[in-house]
């Protein structure tokens, strides 16, 4: 038996609740890992309130990435063995002592990083390359508008783009926040409370607009977006803070030869995360050993205090990541 931390019902922070639960039975392709630290994500957020279920086949448990020990599964020919360290991208789960991830979702922790930057990584890093770069396919000299640059998917979406040779743009709520994703790389934080990020992009680009938007609010934001973006640019939705319904100028997508696209993650196969988590581990994980991307972790929370780090993620004050420390 283990720990874990189930959603009792769905409601607030308050629902989460700490539970003894049997440790997962592997299926084929799958490892078992000791979870020394797991990253708290806005999906988890969505699953405790009821509106993001769990995949068919996956634990109904919160949690979408984590970081530990390997401590069982079938890892002939993976390059790992038993009681290494990897973090992991997996469907459910992660608030546990121990979760099965698959193999083909797991990477080894970089060189010099503990479980809590580890396990800061794989969610958000996942979904920035999926949707940035294969999806939207950001290349050459491309530049990128963030939408929320200190949530955790924009601290790593600014980080990764700055570090392949792109500019970014990013929008924030606050003038402190605009300044943490100009630290990160941003040429220009944009206080979306008190500026036009259309104005502010034209004049930045000198009226051409961006290549690729990556955009977790959508609604009213999309239409604004298509004004601000490039002639061929990439429009890629992620999330629907604003909203799930919007009104396309059709006339300028056309004229413009505009892409408006999106996906999510969870759902998507293994053989399809695979592929990701091997580009990630080429292209990514040395600009990670190397120092120019780092995790940025804005809070810790131990395993008995999940609803605090939820209630933590719903204020969006925070700037970064927020990890669960299973080891405290």
């Amino acid at each position: 038996m283990m720990r874990a931390i189930e959603i009792s019902q769905p409601g607030g922070p308050e629902v989460l609740r700490i539970c003894e639960r049997a440790i997962p039975v592997l299926r084929a392709g799958e490892v078992l890992i000791k979870v020394h630290a797991a990253g708290i994500n806005r999906p988890d957020v969505f699953q405790r309130k009821g509106a993001y279920p769990a995949p068919a086949g996956a634990s109904d448990l919160p949690g979408l990435e984590v970081a530990g020990e390997v401590v069982a599964g079938e890892l002939s020919g993976s390059g790992f063995a038993l009681g290494d360290m990897v973090c992991a991208l997996v469907a459910g789960g992660g608030y546990a002592e121990y979760c099965a991830a698959p193999l083909a979702q797991c990477l080894p922790v970089p060189h010099g990083f503990t479980a809590v930057q580890a396990a800061a990584l794989p969610e958000t890093f996942f979904t920035v390359w999926s949707n940035v770069f294969d999806r939207a396919g950001l290349t050459g000299s491309e530049t990128l508008l963030v939408q929320g640059g200190t949530s955790g998917i924009g601290v790593a979406a600014i980080q990764m783009a700055t570090a392949l040779g792109h500019k970014v743009i990013a929008t924030a709520g606050s003038d402190e926040k605009c300044r943490a994703c100009e630290e990160l790389g941003a040429i220009r934080g944009i206080n979306y409370k008190t500026e036009n990020f259309e104005e502010v992009v034209h004049s930045l680009t000198g009226g051409r607009g961006v290549d690729v938007v990556l955009d977790m609010v959508a609604g009213d934001y999309v239409n604004r977006e298509l004004t601000c973006m490039a002639d061929d640019g990439r429009l890629v939705v992620i999330a629907l803070l604003g909203g799930a319904k919007a009104q396309l100028d059709m006339g300028a997508i056309l004229r413009r030869r505009l892409t408006v696209t999106g996906s999510t993650l969870r759902a998507r196969s293994v053989e399809f995360k695979q592929v990701i988590a091997q580009k990630l581990h080429q292209k990514i994980w040395p600009l990670l050993e190397s120092g120019k991307i780092k995790p940025v972790i804005y809070k810790t929370f131990s395993f008995e205090q999940a609803s605090e780090a939820h209630v933590l993620m719903e204020s969006s004050e925070h700037i970064g990541k927020i990890v669960l420390d299973f080891c405290v």
